[in-house]
């Protein structure tokens, strides 16, 4: 099981008591923002390293396109993965597992921290 794997079964152990039927669109919606984020941050890094070298590689339209491009295509992935067969098989086999997730606290914090330290990064190109 990966570590995104990990997340949204924590996300979704934790929702799944509290919102039996919507516990898997609040995971879902987790792990496809943190995937966005972390995809746009590493964008902005690229960026600003290549900004320090002088170098041009695409224009920024371009980079924007690439990224919302690079969304629905993780949006897409996530909603397959985990939204079927797969996750209830993941599920299944992640029973007998007792292992320790994570607070959601600390999801919730690593998705804001993400974004916001994008957009730090943003205001810097």
């Amino acid at each position: 099981m990966t570590f995104f794997d990990q997340l949204f079964f924590s996300c979704f152990k934790h929702y799944k008591p509290k919102y039996k039927q919507k516990a898997n669109t609040i995971a879902l919606f987790y792990i496809s923002s943190l995937q966005c984020a972390l995809l746009l941050l590493t964008g902005l890094l690229l960026a600003f390293f290549l900004k320090q070298m002088h170098t041009t590689s695409m224009s920024s339209d371009n980079a924007w396109l690439l990224f919302v491009l690079g969304c629905f295509i993780i949006i897409f992935k996530n909603w397959i993965q985990y939204s079927g067969k797969k996750r209830k098989i993941m599920n299944a086999k992640n029973l007998n597992n007792k292992e320790q997730l994570y607070s959601v606290w600390i999801l919730w914090i690593l998705l804001v921290g993400t974004i916001l330290f994008s957009a730090i990064l943003l205001q810097g190109l």
